[in-house]
């Protein structure tokens, strides 16, 4: 038997361990809510996380042109980087889905001579999680460029409100470096 009909026929049991392993990466009474509610609306992380791990293992099995994988990547990429987590803490799932695969398919694995289809997939793998990095670099980037741009919105709007503008306070500056020159 190879290993994508194996694949195939445990699909719903990998899929359901590497989610259950994903919200265990939280706080216990996150990863509580998050295996509890399935509602895309009472759940909307969930919902997310679970639609783009199984289009993930989707996109493996039928071996998905990079813009579908990219996409599903985004979907659980742009989650953690929003919460704040390091790059290795964000990507850490894709790396995950090595055991499920290893712990699911234990038995098979010893039965069959499949140490070549697995490597091949484990590699397909390490591949996610490069192309990961780069999503998750975008959307840090992204966020950090929101952030400046609040910043520049509050500063103008106070300045704004006591009078100045940012041409006042290039004059001003202008004005310090000559006499600081003389």
């Amino acid at each position: 038997m190879k290993l994508a009909n194996l694949l195939i026929q445990k699909k719903s049991q990998i899929i359901d361990r590497w989610i259950r392993l994903l919200y265990e990466s939280y706080p216990p009474e996150t990863a509580v809510f998050l295996k509890k509610e399935k509602d895309k609306f009472d759940n909307p992380v969930g919902y997310r996380i679970s639609q783009g791990l199984t289009g993930l293992f989707e996109a493996l099995l039928q071996g998905a042109d990079r813009g579908e994988i990219l996409s599903n990547l985004d979907e659980i990429i742009r989650i953690r980087a929003l919460q704040a987590k390091s790059p290795s803490q964000a990507l850490a799932f894709v790396f995950m889905l090595k055991n499920v695969l290893r712990e699911e398919l234990a038995t098979e694995l010893k039965k069959e001579n499949l140490a070549a289809e697995l490597l091949e997939l484990e590699s397909r793998i390490d591949g996610l999680a490069l192309l990961g990095f780069d999503v998750y670099t975008q959307r840090r980037e992204k966020l950090n460029e929101i952030r400046v741009k609040e910043i520049k919105n509050r500063v103008s709007g106070l300045m704004r409100k006591s009078g100045l503008s940012m041409d006042d306070l290039e004059q001003e500056g202008h004005d310090q470096r000559s006499n600081e020159t003389r």
